[in-house]
């Protein structure tokens, strides 16, 4: 049987066996011992104890050295050897997909950095496939060896379908559905369009009425200090989009929970070291303030997990116990599952990382098994894994392109006006730059004097067959063309490029690998990460698509991009400031208005 988070028994089914192993009476299956115990539920660090584990939940914490061996006894010992003995992290808001790795190949990078638990939002699925998508990566979730729990996508198209065309549409009736079909469907995702729940959208309040009406803790996304109290008023009560001190403060002001998210540093997603000043600078109380990842590619899951967002927490003023709390209770106790997970109590699931000085993990168990020892996979995850979901056909073919579309807009003969989109780091915010262009003889002349380069849009789930032309400003794309089928939120097809040949081969491309991302250079592909399941995921294992995606990035950077491809892959997302492109055309945010590429002077 692979193991899962089914392998470990419920709690009412071996309550006997925890109570007799508790009072000396009966044998644990396994004693952790020689450490020091963390317990986040007191934020103190307790020397030389150990945890006394049965049915692979905890049982018992004890000083150091009370289990005795017993001849012939079947109790296991590991010697932590001094080392930090955690709960195992817990990560409240990520997305798979952005791994572009299934659910049971996610597992691995995870377990490496001692996360045991996610929260995940698997809205970039339903986008392309809709309730069918949600429940292939459930189907994927169940059989991995992690605590995974949806947070059922809200906001599926993130926009009307006037302003982009989405494969997928998630009604409040469909979400009401998942809620009561599937256990591990705990919350609602974030609610992205919360502009329309500010102004009362008819459709938006639906949705957030199936989670009300079922107890269901609501996510939240919002930018801007206006939007706070109509989203916390609308039942929104916790956020990873606070992405300074004074707009978390009115977060926590409000009763909303705030998660941290620690994005590699190169990335647009780091925002802790600034929204954490609510704490260190304003003193507002911790206990509703998690740590989480949001989004993590292949190769970055590896190097920047949850265990280096808790790190960085500590770096930022936290104390270590407390940063520690932030990753395992504090999200636990968010989503009501504090007496399942997050400590190290009797009862909990013997979910734990044993941990050096520096917090850095060396051994994780899962459900009393140990998947990780000494920083490597054991033998047990790696039969597991070796064992995963199978999705289905129908999630192969999910990248339907139009025929021949036209690539690049036509030079404009007269003087214009162009709408153009400016990048700047970090790059969740694109900024509107109107840009007069004289007649020219070519797109390279106007590229050169105004910092430009092409941004298309195609639309790739055989509706409408819609084509967009963009420009893009400061994006430092030296030659060629790139593409990814990763294009938030409706995952259209997004290339830049600074000529149609190279775009069209970035396309062929795609079309080929039924998704993916990829990289042109005079006709040639230099480097392309595959992910055929969704145009969203690859069906290979978490190494090998760590090695694609660290050659996609060298060459990404290589050819002159400035915005990280997970940047890239945001700029059709229009729910964020302060203009998009999406299959229907240039969108201004949060006016909601599309605009031509270019207008008469």
């Amino acid at each position: 049987m692979p193991l899962t988070r089914f392998s470990v028994p419920a709690l009412h089914t071996v309550t006997r066996q925890l109570a007799a192993v508790a009072m000396g009476q009966a044998e644990p299956d396994l004693v952790i011992t020689g450490g020091r115990v963390f317990s986040s539920y007191t934020e103190r660090l307790h020397d030389n104890r150990e945890v006394w584990i049965k049915c692979g939940r905890i049982a018992a914490v004890k000083p150091a050295g009370t289990a005795k061996k017993q001849r012939g006894g079947a109790t296991k010992f590991y010697d932590a050897k001094g080392g930090i003995i955690a709960p195992g992290l817990v990560d409240p808001h990520i997305h798979i997909e952005s791994s572009m790795m299934a659910a049971c190949a996610y597992a691995e990078g995870a377990l490496l950095n001692g996360t045991t638990t996610i929260f995940c939002d698997s809205h970039e699925i339903g986008n392309v496939c809709d309730v069918a998508g949600v429940e292939w990566m459930l189907k994927d979730a169940r059989q991995a060896p992690l605590n995974i729990f949806l947070t059922v996508p809200s906001t599926v198209p993130a926009t009307s379908s006037y302003f982009e065309t989405a494969g997928g549409d998630l009604t409040a009736e469909k979400i009401g559905q998942l809620f009561d079909k599937w256990p591990e469907a705990v919350a609602l995702g974030e609610k992205m369009d919360f502009v329309q729940v500010a102004m009362g959208d008819e459709r938006s309040h639906a949705i957030l009425g199936a989670a009300i009406q079922r107890g269901k803790p609501i996510s939240g996304h919002i930018y801007g200090r206006e939007f706070v109290a109509a989203g916390a008023a609308s039942g929104i009560n916790d956020t990873h989009e606070a992405i300074d001190r004074d707009i978390a403060d009115d977060f926590l002001e409000n009763g909303v929970w705030v998660f941290l998210r620690g994005g590699p540093p190169t990335t647009p997603w780091h925002s802790l070291p600034e929204a954490i000043k609510t704490v260190t600078e304003l003193g507002a109380n911790p206990k509703r303030v998690c740590v989480c990842t949001d989004d993590r590619d292949a190769d970055d899951l590896f190097m920047f997990g949850l265990d280096w967002v808790v790190r960085e927490a500590v770096k930022a003023g936290m104390s270590r116990e407390t940063a520690l709390s932030m990753g395992s209770l504090h999200p636990a106790t968010r989503f009501h599952l504090d007496n399942e997970i997050g400590g190290l109590g009797p009862a909990r699931r013997a979910d734990l990382v044993l941990m050096n000085d520096d917090l850095e993990p060396q051994c994780t168990w899962y459900g009393g098994e140990l998947v990780v020892k000494n920083r490597k996979v054991t033998p047990l995850l790696e039969e597991t894994l070796s064992q995963p979901y199978r999705y289905p056909k129908a999630a192969y073919r999910t990248v339907k392109l139009p025929r021949k579309p036209k690539l690049t807009p036509d030079l404009p003969t007269e003087t214009v006006v162009a709408n153009t989109i400016r990048t700047e780091l970090p790059g969740i915010i694109l900024f509107h730059d109107q840009v007069t262009l004289e007649p020219a003889a070519s797109w390279e002349e106007q590229f050169a004097k105004h910092d430009l380069c092409f941004v298309t849009v195609v639309e790739r789930h055989g509706k409408s067959g819609e084509v967009a032309h963009g420009l893009l400003r400061n994006f430092g794309l030296k030659e060629g063309a790139v593409a990814s089928s990763v294009g938030h939120d409706a995952h259209n097809i997004i290339l830049a490029g600074t000529n149609e040949a190279d775009m069209a081969v970035a396309l062929e491309t795609i079309k080929a690998s039924k998704g993916g991302v990829c990289i042109v250079k005079q006709g040639k592909v230099v480097a392309e990460v595959p992910l055929p399941i969704a145009g969203l995921l690859s069906d290979k294992r978490a190494k090998v698509v760590a090695k694609e995606s660290t050659k996609l990035k060298k060459a990404w950077a290589a050819a002159g991009c400035t915005l990280p491809y997970m940047g890239f892959n945001l700029i059709p997302l229009s729910v964020i400031p302060e203009i998009r492109i999406t299959d229907k055309g240039l969108v201004t945010v949060p006016g909601m208005k599309i605009v031509p590429l270019f207008e008469t002077k």
